[in-house]
């Protein structure tokens, strides 16, 4: 018995060692794990669901073009309630409602220049306009949406000049018509809602630029029926009509220009042209003025008088 116990002995405390030393190596590695994961986890940021970034200027630019959309909608809405039912019996370039002369008995004028926009219509009679700045004759300039669009940097200019009133000239150039008349070969508005986005989406695009909503509107071709007046009017807008053809949209000559200046009375308005610089409007209102002039005529702002 003595002699396995010497045998026995030995070899249970070599296993109790080896299961020692077994278990401190596993323990070991366990550490390494454990000091790598936390190293790769140094390496990245956490897992954690990431906050949404948010575009400020972008989401407000959202935030407010819904506000636009749902307070131009809920204008349109009313505008169409109030005004769906009126008949309109007139239709032409001087109906109820469309201001033509200044109510003045002064030797004044107002000149006022329409452009139109369009493929044919977003010429920049530039020769004309110098000719008003270095002469200091103050108009009123009727602007199309696609006028604007064409010539944006040349209309943020104008809009500068004190010496240039900014009227609204519609958005595409449509004929006021709450009924679908045309004229001239031009399609007018079909209905109430047309005639709101016809005024309504030019003058915001407007004031966008230029900073005050205009307080002129006249129609393309300036013609209209007296319930287009009436929503016109609704919008805070007053028709801007004329009592002096000055240039028959930009086809008359010089010599018709001239004459046709010359024609007016006081508190005369003149419709004229300012993008067609091909047509003879330039040259006619040149030789125009120093003659009114002469005259004993000044030139002045619409918004500088009461119209009637």
């Amino acid at each position: 018995m003595k002699t396995r116990a010497i045998y026995i002995l030995p070899l249970f405390i070599f296993l109790i060692i080896f299961l020692a030393l077994w278990q401190i190596q596993k323990l070991d590695r366990s550490k390494v794990t454990n000091i790598n994961e936390v190293s790769e986890v140094a390496k990245s940021p956490p897992v954690t669901e990431l906050p949404v970034l948010v575009d400020t200027e972008k989401d407000s630019e959202q935030v407010n073009d819904k506000e636009i959309t749902d307070d131009y909608q809920t204008l349109k809405d009313r505008i169409i309630s109030k005004f769906i039912n009126q008949i309109p019996l007139q239709w032409n370039e001087v109906v109820d409602g469309v201001k033509t002369k200044l109510s003045t008995g002064e030797k004044v004028i107002a000149l006022t220049f329409d452009a139109c926009g369009g493929s044919r219509g977003s010429g920049y009679d530039r020769d004309l306009i110098n000719y008003l700045i270095d002469n200091q004759v103050p108009v009123t300039l009727f602007i199309n949406a696609r006028w604007i669009d064409a010539n944006f940097e040349i209309f943020g200019q104008l809009a500068d000049n004190p010496l240039f009133e900014i009227a609204n000239h519609g958005t595409e150039h449509k004929p006021c018509s709450v009924n679908s008349k045309s004229i001239y070969g031009e399609a007018g508005t079909n209905n109430v809602g047309e005639v709101v986005d016809e005024i309504e989406k030019n003058a915001r695009k407007i004031e966008a630029i230029i900073g005050h909503r205009p307080k002129y509107y006249r129609s393309g071709t300036a013609y209209y029926d007296e319930v287009c007046v009436r929503v016109s009017e609704d919008l805070g807008h007053e028709v801007a009509g004329f009592n002096v053809l000055g240039d028959a949209g930009a086809t008359f000559l010089k010599e018709q220009v001239k004459k046709a200046l010359l024609s007016v009375s006081p508190g005369s308005i003149v419709l004229l042209h300012m993008n067609q610089p091909n047509g003879d409007t330039a040259e006619g209102v040149i030789a125009a003025i120093p003659m009114l002039k002469e005259m004993g005529y000044s030139f002045v702002l619409l918004s500088e008088h009461v119209l009637e």
